[in-house]
């Protein structure tokens, strides 16, 4: 990990020179798949930059005034977002974000786990996956993109939406709520799905695995520079930062695929 941390301040050293940015506050609203990512890399960027991270948390979509997208519209101040590409989408069509200025950081998978010690049923296949959702008792999936996105297409595509629906918690996540995992490390709900990087890290909890394939949306998590962005220098070299080929290993222990080097 040392040689990695060297690395990182190679590239933000580089990136600092290129810019000849002065240090700024950089104001940050961050969702929660890419967090623990950022939260690992983001004192090298401040230690080799001479930038300060002021962090806002929320999810990337949903009904929860905490929402990044409904943060922007009242009008909170960032500099930059991160946050899944859905999330991105909403900002492009109501005129939040800059054009042209998504950087994707990595893949993401939706997955599912059970509480722990308890048998982890086979979710391998789409037959598999509707025979254990039609068994389980209670379900929980979060309340931002891969809860919305599961109850709105993915239950369909297994034929048993409506089955689901009595038995189906939604939960609100960070910074108010919480993981989908805590709910079932607690046994409120016998399983629970959410992205993978969101899980893996909850205590009392077995992972069992990612959702079939033809189950899984097509996510990134990915960085802008909302509109009124003022320090978009600053912003663009933290995003540059993330994506580069040095954070890989960071971003593979935190639960999510680094995308192929730009």
């Amino acid at each position: 990990m040392p040689r990695l941390i060297a690395c990182l301040i190679a590239v933000l050293v580089s990136v600092s020179l290129t810019r000849g940015a002065t240090a700024a506050d950089v104001r940050v609203m961050i969702s929660a798949g890419f967090f623990a990512v950022y939260h690992e890399l983001g004192p090298a960027f401040e230690r080799s930059t001479g930038h300060k991270l002021l962090t806002t948390r929320g999810p990337s979509v949903g009904d929860s005034p905490e929402a990044i997208p409904a943060r922007l519209a009242r009008g909170e101040a960032a500099d930059v977002v991160i946050m899944d590409g859905v999330g991105v989408d909403l900002l492009d069509q109501r005129d939040l974000s800059r054009p042209g200025s998504r950087v994707p950081l990595a893949e993401s998978f939706i997955g599912m786990v059970v509480r722990a010690g308890q048998p982890k049923p086979d979710i391998s296949t789409m037959d598999a996956l509707r025979k254990t959702l039609l068994a389980a008792q209670s379900v929980a999936c979060s309340d931002s993109s891969s809860g919305t996105y599961l109850a709105t297409v993915g239950f369909k595509k297994l034929g048993i939406a409506d089955e689901l629906a009595s038995k189906t918690r939604r939960v609100r996540g960070p910074p108010s709520g919480e993981p989908v995992a805590a709910v079932v490390a607690r046994g409120e709900a016998e399983l629970g799905f959410q992205q993978v990087a969101e899980l893996i890290h909850v205590p009392g909890v077995d992972f069992v695995g990612t959702v079939p394939p033809e189950l899984q949306p097509p996510t990134l998590f990915v960085g802008a520079l909302p509109k009124n962005s003022g320090q978009p220098e600053a912003a663009t070299a933290l995003l540059q930062f993330l994506s580069s080929a040095e954070a890989a290993a960071v971003i593979t222990k935190a639960g999510l695929k680094p995308l192929a080097s730009r």
